[in-house]
């Protein structure tokens, strides 16, 4: 073979290393710097932080975040210091704005309570707590029983679903989720309500016996039971309502017959009139004459 061709294949292998060698590293320089151009500072939990913690320095870190923060995230930790944990945030994870109360809302459970909604204490015992299943984030319906004002006492007391689908709050002191479910005897449950749902609650609890009714969290339908009476368990029949009697009135007096007024007497007839026959030759006439004389009787 020719050595100026080999010559001239050897510089053009050398000149095609010496590209790629150089495109390369200009490549990784550029990765390099555009990786930590998009490093970012962020701020996570260092251990575990159950609901109602109150959050400390040494509870947090700061760490290189690869990639854009999240929009909920926090990049100083003055920011998280000092506010209540209102969802469970484990160690290295990032910490959201919506795991934490508001600044100056604290810890515990007040800090847990969502904007214009109320916490309702509910007493209550093995039977009426469910043997110690209803704890933090069930969901349960509330059942009263006691007799109505103005009810019958033949149908006895009743039963019926006052509310439904009502987060449970806290379980004793305890105010986070339970994780495996194990089943805690308590006797205090707070419930989360409305405003007008805490004075339903408060009255029936004062008032009636309540027993809760756990239900499936992915269960949110409100449905309509009738309610029933101890005198339906039974096959009591309530007599039927008497039909409303027509009420007694008074007869009135019968007016008086009119009095027929009196009738005039028909006139008396006029009296005939005084027929006279004049002859005169072989000629006869009848004249007529008026009778002025009513008293006159017509002669023969």
């Amino acid at each position: 073979m020719n050595k100026r061709l080999l010559s001239v294949l050897a510089f053009a292998v050398v000149i095609s290393f010496a590209a790629t060698f150089l495109l390369y590293r200009m490549l990784e320089s550029k990765v390099s710097s555009g990786a930590a151009s998009k490093t970012s500072a962020m701020v996570v939990a260092s251990h575990n932080l159950a609901v109602g913690t109150l959050v400390t320095p040494s509870d947090v870190q700061v760490t290189e975040w690869p990639g854009p923060v999240p929009p909920q995230a926090f990049t100083n930790p003055d920011d998280v210091v000092g506010r209540g944990v209102v969802a469970n945030i484990y160690a290295g994870e990032t910490i959201l704005a919506d795991r934490l109360a508001a600044k100056g809302a604290g810890a515990g459970m007040a800090a847990t309570i969502p904007l214009g909604m109320r916490a309702v204490a509910v007493r209550v015992n093995e039977v009426v707590g469910l043997a110690g299943f209803v704890v933090p984030g069930m969901r349960v319906d509330l059942l009263i029983s006691g007799t109505p004002p103005g009810g019958s006492n033949r149908e006895g007391p009743l039963q019926r679903t006052l509310l439904q689908n009502i987060e449970v709050l806290s379980a004793g002191q305890k105010i986070d989720k339970s994780a495996d479910g194990k089943p805690e005897q308590v006797n205090v449950v707070n419930l989360l309500a409305t405003p007008e749902q805490a004075e339903i609650l408060s009255l029936a609890s004062n008032e009636t016996r309540i027993q809760l009714v756990l239900r499936n969290p992915l269960d949110t339908e409100h449905t309509k039971p009738p309610g029933t009476a101890l005198s339906k368990l039974f096959g009591v029949q309530e007599p039927p309502a008497p039909s409303p009697q027509p009420k007694h009135v008074a007869a009135r007096p019968a007016a008086p017959a009119p009095t027929p007024a009196p009738v005039a007497a028909a006139p008396a007839p006029p009296p005939p009139p005084i027929v006279v026959e004049v002859i005169h030759g072989s000629q006869k006439a009848v004249v007529q004459f008026k009778n002025e004389n009513k008293d006159e009787k017509e002669k023969p």
